[in-house]
């Protein structure tokens, strides 16, 4: 199997585990108990897999009935390399290409995990205070409503990071739940006010590293939200291995996905 399929397979592997799924063909979506829009959407039913062109009408319907069933809107996140063709026939079905990010990705012996500046820590959460604290620098970084993640006390299912100056929660960054050995990096944020001091590549280094050494991926992946992200990615020794697809409906938060 290929990296790029490899890494779509374990990210459904990951996702099934938390979200209720209508497989339809190619596809399949995953509809989380919560109503935030982002948790909700649809990836390939099959990565590593060719699909049926003629599957792909049916299927993208039969997701957004369920999705609408329940007030939910579509968004879909494919891997290119995995499934060739299959954004560009969502496309044809109406669906919105947004961005074609690189998917970076990085192997233990690869990462380089910046020091830590005088009066910098860095921790993974352990309690759900911690995890409270973390949520919050988060709401802070990217100016969203509330949001509250449960405190995971086994690594594998994944963790939060916090790093903190001088005691005080700066910028954070999570690693998802294990499957395959293969981990996605996510949810990299800095408090406004400490924008561009590293915080932010100390998170991603920290949470990748944490990742490798506590809960035993072997693989670690991200997407970088913009050029400058891409550049601190590279510089912690991710490389660009693949290609990510992030594609909506028309309306709903098509301006959120990057």
């Amino acid at each position: 199997m290929g990296i790029a399929a490899r890494i779509a397979s374990a990210q459904l592997q990951g996702l099934t585990r938390s979200r209720r799924q209508i497989v339809a063909g190619p596809l399949v979506g995953l509809l989380h108990d919560e109503d935030v829009w982002f948790l909700s959407g649809a990836v390939a039913a099959e990565p590593g897999t060719p699909f049926d062109p003629e599957e792909v009408s049916w299927a993208v319907e039969t997701i957004r009935k369920a999705f609408a069933a329940e007030g939910r809107w579509l968004s879909a996140e494919l891997i290119e390399e995995a499934n060739p063709g299959l954004a560009d026939a969502l496309v044809e079905n109406s669906m919105t290409i947004v961005s074609r990010p690189p998917l970076l990705v990085v192997e233990p012996a690869d990462l380089k995990v910046p020091d830590l500046p005088e009066g910098v820590t860095a921790s993974v959460v352990t309690s759900a205070d911690e995890q409270v604290e973390a949520d919050a620098v988060a709401v802070d970084a990217y100016e969203m409503g509330e949001v509250a993640h449960p405190f995971k006390p086994d690594p594998v299912n994944g963790a939060t990071v916090l790093i903190r100056l001088d005691g005080v929660p700066v910028a954070t960054a999570l690693w998802t739940a294990i499957a395959d050995g293969v981990t996605e990096i996510a949810g990299v944020g800095t408090l406004p006010a400490h924008r561009r001091q590293g915080f932010g590549a100390l998170a991603t280094a920290y949470a990748t590293q944490q990742a490798f050494d506590l809960a035993g991926a072997n693989l670690a992946w991200l997407t970088p939200g913009d050029d400058g992200a891409d550049r601190i990615y590279r510089r912690l020794g991710f490389s660009a291995k693949a290609t990510a697809v992030h594609l909506g409906d028309p309306g709903g938060h098509l301006a959120d996905l990057r």
